[in-house]
């Protein structure tokens, strides 16, 4: 079968220095929310010509208003290894063509970097939906629209309209061998050669190393959805030619520090709530006096591929508790006909359920036995009630005892189950307490936090604003979690490029790259929570609790405040957070 890609206004391909051949550029949309009268007189006093200066990561601007508040020099800090942002914003009253942003070498008194370690990436607008208290599951349609910048385009020279703003994304990777102190650089903005702006860049590298991303604790689960790539580029699923165009999205997920492989044991566990269906990975055979066989084939090659990128801690597997029926691509042996998208009754009520899943569940570990990964994979199931974990539960102990257990749990029913290896609790719950992480911890387990479409804030959606996403892993450190939960990576509408809405999702809630390996604001920022998590993590333990009662402080009134409140000033405690991290493991440094 070929998954075609939905056509849209594409205008041209051009060559790119990422890791990917070719970017596909489009038009935006308009910007569906019209200027005020003094926004439109903004305009009139704006210079013609580039005018930029340095803008916050902790927020979006506006593609159609004149940016305020803005400064002319930054100056951000990294650790060694750490991947660092920053934000400028271009606009002029005229249109400007061929925009390019050229970043000089970074140096200090003692020493140099390489410009290479930059990279500016022209942000790109898409549809999102106006936030508010109904941008939750099954939001009514209609919903309010806006234009949100998100992606973060590959392309080196952008065509900026009249009375208009672009933001430019810059992507600093600190070396691990970089010497410690304050580095100067330039970045010229330029359009065909010549009306040219150069603003200054500082970075302060810190003398502390941060881990590579495949030797970071935080557990990260973000879902995959192969189907969605073969799609967009036009390819047959499970193809030699599909398996390479994943290669530089999921890269991207592991360089990210993904720790799980997203595997399916049958059709669409989750019913058609994607724009592409999850294709299956094991196909089905049934023979005479209904028993059943299995073919792993693609299954084994989708492992094997994602564990050659360093995604290989743990395999979940989804789902013997689909969203209603279970849906199966199988052989009937009897028929001779191969049957796909067939439902089959197979409900944890029906007499079905454990002669269809028994015999398969012993099957599967011996299959995994021999692979070698059978103490890495868990039967995953996404929140389902109470009494059908149960009767899922009593099959995996009945039949494949040393299969892992995984939950997406929203019913406060994981302590239900001793064989857990993997529990991830709704955000919106009552929080795991530090004791039972750290009980579970001792034994090898994980627990961990997710957000979806019912939490309104803190969320990586389209129209969360950029700190949101750091904020995450500041939540994770402080209540102990091992990491997070999203439930999709790239699972992409028609056009995300274009419109990032879906259905009764809350815009952008399906995904938070874009096809051909373009990353995104929320990604980025989600990253640097990430590494906030590493940095406090690397410095508990190299440090003792004195050296550390600031940060501890700072992560003790996070627990005390409501997370969920939007109101609150998280910018300001972010900053502060990290500047007492940073504080600390430079002077640390200093005195180890």
């Amino acid at each position: 079968m070929k998954i075609r890609t939905t056509i849209f206004a594409f205008a041209a391909l051009l060559l790119s220095g990422c890791q990917c051949d070719k970017v596909q550029t489009f038009a935006e949309a308009d910007d569906p929310i019209a200027l005020t009268v003094e926004q439109q007189q903004q305009w009139d006093e704006v210079k013609g010509g580039v005018n930029a200066q340095w803008a916050s990561v902790d927020h979006v601007y506006s593609r159609s208003v004149v940016p305020q508040t803005l400064s002319e020099s930054l100056c951000v800090t990294g650790w060694q290894g750490e991947r660092v942002s920053a934000q400028l914003l271009i606009w002029s009253s005229d249109s400007l063509s061929g925009v390019e942003c050229k970043i000089s070498d970074f140096k200090s008194d003692k020493s140099s970097l390489p410009a290479s370690i930059a990279e500016p990436h022209f942000v790109r607008y898409t549809l999102a939906d106006v936030p508010d208290k109904s941008c939750l599951c099954g939001r009514p349609n209609g919903h309010a629209p806006m234009l949100q910048a998100d992606m973060l385009d590959n392309l080196e020279r952008f065509d900026i309209a009249e009375r208009t703003v672009r933001p430019v994304w810059i992507s600093i990777e600190v070396p691990y061998d970089a010497a410690p102190g304050v580095y100067n650089a330039k970045i010229k903005i330029s359009h065909s050669g010549f009306g040219s702006v150069t603003l200054p860049l500082q970075l302060e590298v810190v003398g502390q190393r941060l881990a590579a991303p495949k030797d970071w604790n935080f557990h990260l689960d973000l879902w995959q959805h192969p189907c969605s790539v073969a799609r967009m580029e036009g390819l047959d699923m499970w193809s030699e030619e599909h398996f390479e165009a994943m290669r530089p999205v999921m890269q991207m997920l592991a360089d990210a520090g993904q720790k799980v492989i997203t595997a399916t044991l049958n059709r669409d566990p989750w019913r058609y709530q994607c724009f592409d269906d999850y294709e299956p990975m094991i196909f089905w055979t049934l023979h005479d006096n209904d028993v059943w066989s299995y073919d792993y084939t693609i299954f084994d090659k989708w492992v094997e591929f994602m564990m050659s990128l360093g995604i290989d801690k743990q395999i979940n597997c989804y789902s013997m508790l689909s969203w209603g029926d279970c849906i199966l691509d199988y052989h009937d042996m009897r028929t001779g006909k191969v049957n796909r998208n067939r439902t089959v009754s197979a409900t944890p009520k029906s007499e079905n359920f454990e002669k269809m899943w028994g015999p398969f569940l012993t099957d599967f570990a011996a299959h995994l036995r021999e692979k070698g990964w059978l103490g890495i994979t868990n039967i995953a199931i996404d929140e389902r009630a109470p009494e059908d974990m149960d009767a899922a539960a009593a099959l995996i102990k009945k039949y494949a005892p040393e299969l892992g257990f995984a939950i997406a749990d929203n019913h406060n029913s994981y302590k239900r189950y001793a064989n857990m290896r993997d529990v991830c609790v709704g955000q919106k719950q009552a929080a795991m307490s530090q004791e039972e992480i750290a009980t579970r911890r001792a034994n090898g387990d994980v627990s961990t936090f997710y957000v979806c479409c019912s939490t309104l804030f803190p969320n990586t959606f389209t129209n969360s604003q950029p700190y949101e996403c750091e904020l995450l892993g500041a939540y994770a450190i402080a209540y102990d979690y091992d990491g997070m939960l999203r439930w999709s990576y790239n699972s992409w509408p028609a056009n995300p490029q274009y419109d990032s809405r879906f259905r009764y999702w809350a815009s952008g809630d399906t995904f938070l790259v874009y096809p051909q390996c373009r990353s995104s604001v929320r990604f980025e920022r989600l990253i640097d929570g990430i590494e906030l998590f590493e940095k406090v993590r690397t410095l508990r333990v190299k440090y003792d609790a004195e050296a550390l009662k600031g940060v501890e402080a700072q992560l003790a009134q996070l627990r005390e405040l409501n997370v969920n409140d939007a109101s609150y000033d998280w910018v300001s405690y972010l900053s502060s957070l990290n500047a007492e991290v940073n504080r600390v493991a430079k002077e640390c440094d200093v005195c180890k």
